[in-house]
Parts: C-alpha cells; structure tokens; sequence
C-alpha cells in the first residue's frame, strides 16, 4: 500500500487484472481485481516455477481471481502459497487456493491482534490466515527450479517478508519497496525505525529487479533503494522543519509537509507522519504532550 497520489510506474494497460503475463524466464504475474489509491490496478499474484509451482502473494478474497489463478495454472501443480505479509489484499486468498489446491501456506508469521474486534490498522491484517510453515530471516524454501530465501523487512508490517529468488537474482519486495509509488508506515504495526532499517538491509544486496506487490518491476534496485532512503530523510527534514516554528498537532504538519495532497491519502499521510514522529521520538529529537509535537 502507497501514501503518495502519483503513480510512477508503467502503465495500467502492461497490469490488466485477470491475465496471466510472463516477465521472466520462471515467473508469470497475474493481477487482482482490487484497483485503488493504495493499490494502484491491484495486488500483483506471481506464479513460480514450470509444472510444480507456487503461487506468491495470492491476494484478496476475490472469486474472479481464485478463478484466474487456477485457470493460469491448470495441468500444473501447485505446491507452495507463499505470503510476504498479512494484509489482507495480500493473503486473505490463500486458505481458498489452499482448499483448491492441497498446498501448504509459508512465509509471513501471523499478525498478533489487539483484544476483541479487528479496529484501525489491525483490521488491515488477515485473521483467518493460518500458515503452515513460517520463514525467518535467512531461511530457503525451494521447489523444482526454484529456491526462494526470506528476508526479514520489518516497516510496513511487522511481519512483512521479502524473498530473494536464488535462479534469477530477483527480489519479491511485497510492499516494502514498489517502484510505483512509496509504502504506507502505519503504526502500530507499523515502524519508520524498522522500515528504514529494512531498506539499508536490502541496499546491500545483488539482486538486480525487484518484483513488487503492486505495480511494474524495480529494475535499478540499488539506486532505487538508496533514492527510497533519501526520500524519507527529506521527509524527516521537512517535519523538523515545520516545529521550528512551534508545537504542531499531526493533521496540521500533514497539511504544510504534504503539499497538494489528495484528499482521500490524508489519513494514510497522517499515519507515516506518525511513524516518522515516534521515529524522531526514540532518538530524542521530539516530544509530544497531548497530542502536539514540539522539538526535544
């Protein structure tokens, strides 16, 4: 999911929904019918492998693109759901395509709900998400032709996952880095620490693309990365700047920061501010008191 209006990737046409495309040698994506603000023209599904696939991120509780995914894969086996994060646009497919197809769900851990109903961001996440294997850091999970190894990136979630495809030197970034738009940092699920953490983690890597969860590839990765870094510490900046000149409530640095912001990415805009506040907070750059935010 994105806090920023503009798309900046490829276009619409090249991620129809419902159509099984190959963008490489072992990969075919196959976009969900969930279109929107946050998601661009939907949640990107990829199917792994030849004869014996898997079927990554296989995204939102949607009968069309059940259908699809079967259809895309039919006189093929799939053996592996696997699952970068646990919002719900992301995984809240795979206990169905589990159902349809006998394969066991790995990847991300569950999401550990708050007491009592699903409300604010908790309600993101995907309760009946049941995996059968988790991955941490470092571990590899492989099939015929392909060995994928997860790769802790906390930020987004905190149980988001991205994994490193071994026979292509490709990376599944989920949402943690999309080449499209920048990731919505929510807390408190959600962590600016961690998520910059996970960025310089994966700035030392050698894949050279990335395969996000919404949108085109990331095909200059390092440099993308370190531009993803920049842009944060701009942000960061910016809000310094604004209590410069005094206490500020988070709507009100919203407001002066995010200039010509689309209405309806005010509340997710408010949300990074907030991640980017509690970051400044732990290094004792900030104080809040009553909901106001002055310098420390």
């Amino acid at each position: 999911m994105s806090d920023d209006a503009a798309a900046k990737g490829p276009d619409r046409e090249a991620l129809a929904a419902g159509v099984a495309t190959r963008v490489s040698g072992r990969v075919r994506r196959l976009v969900a019918p969930n279109p929107s603000a946050f998601t661009f023209t939907g949640t990107c599904s990829y199917i792994l492998g030849e004869g014996e696939v898997a079927v990554l991120d296989p995204g939102p509780e949607s009968d069309a693109h059940l259908e699809a995914l079967l259809a895309a894969t039919r006189g093929e086996r799939v053996v592996a759901i696997v699952v970068t994060h646990t919002h719900r646009d992301h995984s809240a497919l795979a206990a169905r395509l589990k159902a349809a197809t006998s394969a066991p769900i790995v990847g991300a851990r569950p999401h550990v709900f708050a007491e009592g109903p699903a409300q604010g961001y908790d309600a993101s996440h995907d309760r009946g998400y049941a995996p059968d294997r988790t991955l941490r850091d470092g571990e590899t999970y492989g099939l015929p032709g392909v060995t994928l190894q997860a790769i802790e990136t906390p930020g987004h979630a905190a149980n988001h996952l991205c994994f490193a495809f071994a026979e292509e030197n490709s990376l599944f970034s989920g949402d943690h880095v999309m080449a499209w738009s920048t990731s919505v940092v929510a807390p408190p699920d959600g962590s600016m620490t961690d998520y910059m953490a996970s960025l310089d983690k994966l700035r030392g890597r050698a894949e050279t693309i990335y395969w996000p969860g919404h949108g085109g590839p990331v095909t200059d990765p390092e440099r993308y990365v370190r531009a993803l870094t920049g842009h944060r510490r701009q942000r960061e900046t910016a809000i310094l700047a604004r209590l410069d000149g005094g206490p500020l409530t988070i709507p009100a640095i919203v407001e002066s920061v995010y200039a010509g912001l689309d209405a309806k990415l005010f509340g997710a805009a408010s949300l990074s501010t907030r991640a980017h506040l509690e970051d400044l907070m732990r290094r004792g750059l900030v104080v809040v008191e009553a909901g106001v935010y002055r310098k420390a």
